[in-house]
């Protein structure tokens, strides 16, 4: 249970670490053997670009999840009580339809990668299947974020608690 906590706590932050050190690593010893040796591996382009896939999708979920994506906090925070819960539960249905649309289509290309056998530009044996994979997984994480956050809006609304409608960037 505690591990659970921790993981719901910070696995966007792992995620997004692990991948944003392995970009660096390889783009800064590419660079390197570039200019002091005049040689770079042929898949030193293509690997940190489909990393970028993972730091995006789950740093998006993650903002979900900290409520610093795509609001507009000024006027949220002038509107009524209800109005207020209102845009959230609206925000909610979006996210969670615009979600499922990206999940259906980005499983098919990943299914379609997968069964195609397609490997990563400059590479032998590494398939691209598996950072397509990114996009449906941290969407699916997204829509999981939005409905803690859908039960946290309810439990304030219910106890009249004052609803979180700006952004926490330095937190949860």
């Amino acid at each position: 249970m505690v591990i659970l906590r921790w993981l719901d706590g910070n696995i966007e932050k792992i995620i997004i670490l692990v991948n944003y050190t392995v970009m660096a690593a390889i783009i800064f010893v590419e660079v390197f053997r570039r200019f002091l040796f005049s040689e770079q591996a042929a898949w030193s382009s293509t690997i940190p670009i489909y990393l970028f896939l993972w730091v995006v999708w789950i740093g998006c979920a993650y903002n979900v999840k900290i409520r610093a994506h795509l609001k507009f906090d000024e006027l949220r925070t002038r509107m009524p009580y209800p109005a207020q819960f209102a845009c959230l539960m609206l925000d909610a249905v979006l996210w969670i339809i615009f979600s499922i649309i990206v999940i259906v289509y980005t499983t098919e290309q990943v299914i379609l990668a997968r069964d195609n056998f397609a490997i990563v530009q400059g590479t032998d044996n590494v398939l691209q299947w598996w950072f397509y994979l990114a996009t449906p997984l941290a969407f699916t994480l997204l829509i999981i974020r939005v409905l803690q956050n859908v039960m946290h809006d309810l439990a304030a609304f219910r106890k009249g608690e004052p609803l979180q409608v700006k952004a926490n960037i330095f937190g949860e």
